[in-house]
């Protein structure tokens, strides 16, 4: 077997239908990609766990162990991106598949170059979150433990520690929602449209799924505000997007 180059990105592609696999795999090799294939869920937690790939390709359906299960116990081991790939477009898969901590999602039939592009981006914006840990310099450790933070009226996130408190109350909240609230919270009283989000956060270059945007938006505001009909620290501009209510 030719060995595999140190730069060269790897996907785990998990699905029942070897058709859906031939198809992904014909256009991620083209792209560069090496790929790893599972057609039931233990399998793919079990190759997931031990190749430890960039990225992984995750259908819902599937035998043995269910997408979703398997979403929820990789994240719980290791932030691998997974793109959840589905023929259900139902709002509560969607929204299920992002609380367990999924990248992004996607369903068939898909564009095989729209969804290459999302391949990209969630890797890019995987290895841009480890170089950026990476190089923190030594000497400007003990600052950021101590300036690290952004406090918007009752909102305060740690970046250090990925970690969100209401009114001193510590709030669970999975990496892609600690990301758009970092990013809202960056700027309190300026709105943000979707697709900015969906460039900035998800790293996407040109307009994807702003349904995406949307769901997560649902999750964070089900956790920090005490009435979710009535929110007051992540707002809804109508027709323009988001943004966190400024003192």
């Amino acid at each position: 077997m030719e060995s595999v180059k140190k730069d060269t990105k790897t996907v785990l592609i998990v699905d029942d239908e070897q058709a859906i696999i031939d198809v992904l795999k014909f256009n991620l090799v083209k792209e560069g990609y090496e790929i790893l294939e599972a057609k039931d869920g233990q399998t793919g937690l079990e190759m997931a766990l031990q190749e430890k790939p960039d990225l992984i390709m995750l259908d819902i359906m599937l035998p043995k162990l269910d997408g979703l299960t398997v979403c929820k116990r990789v994240k719980n081991s290791c932030n691998i991106p997974i793109i959840i790939l589905t023929a259900k477009d139902t709002e509560i898969d969607k929204i299920v598949g992002l609380e367990l901590g999924a990248d992004d999602y996607i369903t068939k039939p898909f564009s095989v170059r729209e969804l290459v592009a999302r391949v990209k981006a969630n890797i890019r914006k995987a290895d841009a979150t480890v170089t950026n840990n990476i190089n923190i310099p030594t000497e400007a450790q003990d600052t950021q433990k101590k300036e690290n933070k952004i406090i918007v009226g009752d909102l305060e996130l740690d970046l250090d520690k990925f970690e969100v408190k209401v009114r001193g109350n510590i709030i669970d909240l999975t990496l892609r929602e600690f990301e758009v609230l970092k990013f809202l919270a960056g700027q309190p009283g300026q709105v943000v449209t979707r697709e900015t989000l969906l460039e900035k956060v998800w790293g996407y270059e040109y307009y994807g799924d702003i349904r995406t945007v949307d769901v997560t938006v649902r999750r964070i505001r089900e956790k920090i505000e005490a009435d979710t009909s009535s929110p007051e620290i992540l707002i809804t501009k109508r027709g323009v997007g988001y943004y966190i209510m400024g003192e």
